[in-house]
């Protein structure tokens, strides 16, 4: 079975090259100036779909980032309910800010923006367990420190 840090390690680079080619997508579409994409009408699509790829890429990389932490600091494993807010808040946050941009009501996003506060949530739990866990971890013992 794997482990919830690999999970999330997983995760997060495979998020990330998703994220990052949505940032190309996004470039292509402003440089060959599509108006579905570009025109003056649409810049609530356009904060949108910048919103998710610049969400999905951080949250790709604080994925990454939790994986490493917990193979690297002793004595510390990611809780299956870290690893299931922390990837679950990578997809709702992107996924959120994606769908209300896809379908806009003039100035205002569409319904897929009510995904966001939900993977805030997910997400300020997820890195608020990790502080406290960190925080409370037992530091290794003098004899065993020296070991090393």
């Amino acid at each position: 079975m794997m482990s919830a840090s690999d999970r999330n390690l997983r995760f997060g680079w495979w998020s990330l090259l998703v994220f990052l080619s949505l940032g190309g997508a996004l470039e292509t579409l402003h440089g060959f100036k599509v108006g579905w994409y570009v025109d003056v009408g649409n810049e609530m699509r356009r904060l949108m779909f910048t919103l998710a790829h610049a969400h999905g890429t951080a949250l790709a990389m604080v994925n990454i980032v939790a994986g490493l932490t917990a193979r690297n600091v002793g004595h510390l494993e990611l809780r299956s309910s870290v690893s299931f807010g922390l990837i679950w808040s990578g997809i709702l946050f992107p996924l959120g800010f994606f769908l209300g941009g896809i379908v806009t009501y003039g100035g205002d996003p569409g319904l897929g923006i009510w995904l966001v506060p939900v993977a805030a949530l997910l997400l300020f739990y997820s890195v608020g367990r990790i502080a406290l866990d960190v925080s409370k971890r037992r530091q290794p013992s003098t004899k065993h420190a020296k070991q090393r």
